[in-house]
């Protein structure tokens, strides 16, 4: 078979890896497929760049939307990030002409996937996007093909490798949420600005191609509720870890009959869960089904080497010929994404407040709890718990925690709201949900 020729469109970290990976393993690559692959042609900001690679024999390209409708090629890899732009106009240009697409751009993908996804079956082009999701972990392989006619009710997880590296040193060394991000861009886990991974939207924007594949569903990123680590203090890290939990910023997404409800925030689960063994730079996705039970897919979530390996994956099923609906079911097939309601969720719920150390206060907070219905599993006051709050401005303040059973999330913050009323509290109340796993 005549070789299949690779163009690829970003020479960051994932890209030069992909680039080198094919350089050296071509020959074993060749024997497993019967057809040579070969990156042939690149584009990338700055030619001269050392990536650790020979690019010397590769048709240059400064502009990928060029190398995207080139003849020169038979594959496009687009790497360049982002969700509009060069990246956006490059896909659609090699789709447009029935050429493949790999990416590895969940935000491409969240913003314009259902449009993409439509585009390249009216072209009859593959789309695929293994490494948009979870790094190295074959999550949408499974989802598209492992599965079979399995009913998927929820699916939730780890998706952030620098958040769960930031809250597992917080956990493991008992030092402050500053330090730990600081040691992560030092390491390069994190961003200079790395807003987009600790406040969740990562995140996010990961759950919502989930979501979309495991439910049938339109991609719906603007309907997610986000919260992201920020806030989790050394405090909230003693506690839970006393009561027996660990905190992880999840992305949840479930099936209920007033729709689909997806959140993204930091969540107490058990430290016998599987989930909660998950730690560093790790992801971890779960899938409950109906015939499967529960599947946990467990590895590296970013890194040049896993990452790079997932674009392989699907590069390697397009030389195969597999042929899949890049979002499961035929994109005319998807429901409109219909949102259930947030404050709907039941669970239980963790709550920090700083009182004020006068008479009454707490008497005064168990009792509006009490007023809406809500049961109190643990009361927690310690002098360790203590977390400042600059709009005390010298008020005598004692931090105290409230641990609940079950409950509806709409009442909580109604009792929350009450109390703030009640003039007994100081700042903003913490809250973390309790996730059933």
């Amino acid at each position: 078979m005549a070789p299949l020729r690779i163009g690829v469109a970003g020479l960051g970290n994932v890209g030069a890896t992909l680039v080198k990976i094919l350089q050296t393993d071509g020959v074993e690559l060749n024997k497993k497929l019967g057809r040579q692959v070969v990156v042939t042609a690149v584009a990338a900001r700055s030619r001269s760049r050392d990536r650790g690679i020979d690019i010397s024999g590769l048709e240059w390209f400064d502009d990928p939307v060029a190398l995207a409708k080139s003849d020169s090629i038979d594959l496009f890899v687009e790497l360049i990030g982002g969700e509009d732009g060069p990246a956006l106009a490059a896909v659609r240009a090699a789709l447009e002409i029935g050429r493949p697409v790999v990416t590895a751009n969940k935000a491409l993908l969240a913003k314009h996937g259902v449009s993409l996804a439509r585009l390249a079956e009216d072209s009859g082009a593959q789309l695929g996007f293994e490494a948009a999701v979870a790094g190295g972990i074959p999550v949408i392989k499974t989802l598209r093909e492992g599965l079979g006619s399995a009913r998927i009710g929820r699916v939730y997880g780890i998706m952030n490798g620098t958040c769960n590296y930031i809250l597992t040193r917080m956990g493991n060394e008992g030092i402050s949420f500053q330090e730990c991000l600081k040691d992560a861009q030092a390491l390069g886990y994190a961003e200079a600005d790395p807003t987009f991974d600790v406040e969740g939207f990562d995140t996010a924007h990961k759950l919502a191609i989930l979501a979309s594949l495991c439910f049938g569903c339109e991609i719906a990123p603007n309907e997610i509720f986000v919260e992201g680590i920020t806030g989790i203090s050394q405090a909230d890290i003693k506690v839970t870890s006393d009561l027996g939990y660990k905190i992880k910023l999840l992305g949840i997404a479930q099936r209920s009959p007033e729709g689909i409800e997806q959140r993204v925030h930091p969540t107490l689960v058990p430290k016998t869960s599987a989930v909660a063994g998950v730690d560093g730079v790790l992801n971890a996705i779960a899938l409950e089904t109906d015939y499967v039970h529960e599947l946990l897919l467990a590895g590296p979530g970013a890194g040049g080497p896993p990452t790079a390996s997932s674009v392989l994956s699907d590069i390697l099923d397009i030389a195969r010929g597999t042929r899949v609906p890049p979002l499961g079911v035929p994109s005319h097939e998807l429901t409109p994404y219909r949102q259930a309601p947030m404050r709907a969720h039941e669970g239980g719920y963790y709550i920090r407040l700083n009182a004020k150390d006068v008479p009454g206060a707490l008497a005064a907070i168990a009792s509006r709890m009490g007023e809406r219905g809500i049961s109190l599993e643990s009361v927690i006051q310690r002098p360790d718990l203590r977390v400042s709050d600059p709009a005390a401005d010298g008020i005598a303040m004692r931090t105290v925690v409230l641990l609940t059973h079950e409950t509806m999330e709409a009442t909580v913050r109604a009792a929350i709201t009450q109390i703030a009323m009640d003039g007994f509290i100081v700042g903003e109340p913490r809250l973390i949900r309790i996730e059933k796993i």
